[in-house]
């Protein structure tokens, strides 16, 4: 059994682990920063990894406060600006990128703009930056949900996933043929996309949530993998690394739950993640 992990550590590794070897990767702060220094370190070393603001082939060294934080690197290759970095995508060059998610729809169309009516929203959103673009035009694209929402209808199209499902996005002319979202990973597990349909299915549970825990927030009859697994869990390398890349974020509720797991032992009553 592996080291305690907490379900931040958990989603950072999911992440990471696609990331491939050689390819060239747009990352974003926060987990997918994370995920792709872990990968980079681990198991792709030759992956280019790039921030939006155009520092190129980065080695990452502690998680940036921004896009153009260069002080989180240890070096990089070389720096471009902003409209390079989107010109790059738009040329093809962009093998993978990483979008958080508000509101999501069956076929992965995207909602960071606003919840509710846009002229008088509940919730104004971050809004699209460079979504849209990276979504329309790197060869694939993974998604991460950690507070968003499966939902029927999106509240505003911010960033177009497989649009109508069956092939639309292709067939629209748009974009490159076979480009749009992959795979989400939310806090409850890793969701595909039907190669046929587009549409969004069940792949991986977390350990510890059941298929149920997961229908009671999709609003539709949630396809399920006829292979359905469990997320494999982290291997302590993964978990070590995490921690000395960006302990703000892990070791604190790591030592928590390990001596909650130790407390837990001690009574004969222990049970993790």
């Amino acid at each position: 059994m592996s080291k305690p992990y907490t379900l931040e550590e958990l989603l950072s590794i999911v992440v990471a682990r696609e990331i491939r070897d050689h390819e060239n990767v747009i990352l974003g702060v926060g987990i997918p920063m994370t995920a792709g220094a872990l990968a980079k370190a681990l198991y792709a070393p030759h992956a280019t990894l790039m921030m939006e603001s155009g520092l190129i082939d980065i080695k990452p060294l502690l998680p940036p406060n921004h896009i153009a934080d260069a002080h989180a690197c240890r070096g990089f290759s070389y720096a471009t600006d902003l409209f390079s970095t989107f010109t790059m995508t738009y040329r093809g060059f962009v093998d993978v990128c990483f979008l958080g998610v508000a509101q999501v729809d069956r076929f992965g169309n995207l909602n960071t703009t606003v919840i509710g009516d846009y002229n008088k929203p509940t919730i104004r959103l971050p809004g699209s930056g460079g979504a849209p673009d990276f979504i329309s035009y790197a060869k694939r694209t993974v998604l991460t949900m950690l507070g968003g929402q499966f939902v029927e209808k999106l509240d505003y199209l911010t960033s177009p996933g497989h649009l109508e499902g069956s092939g639309s996005r292709d067939r629209s002319g748009l974009f490159p043929k076979g480009s749009g979202p992959t795979l989400l990973v939310s806090t409850q597990g890793v969701f595909g996309f039907d190669p046929e349909t587009q549409e969004i299915y069940l792949a991986k549970l977390h350990p510890g949530v059941s298929v149920a825990d997961v229908q009671r927030e999709v609003p539709w009859t949630l396809r399920v993998a006829g292979d359905l697994s469990e997320t494999p869990r982290p291997t302590d390398d993964e978990i070590d690394f995490i921690r000395r890349f960006n302990p703000a974020n892990s070791v604190g509720r790591a030592l928590a739950l390990e001596l909650s797991l130790a407390n837990l032992a001690a009574k004969g009553g222990l049970s993790s993640l």
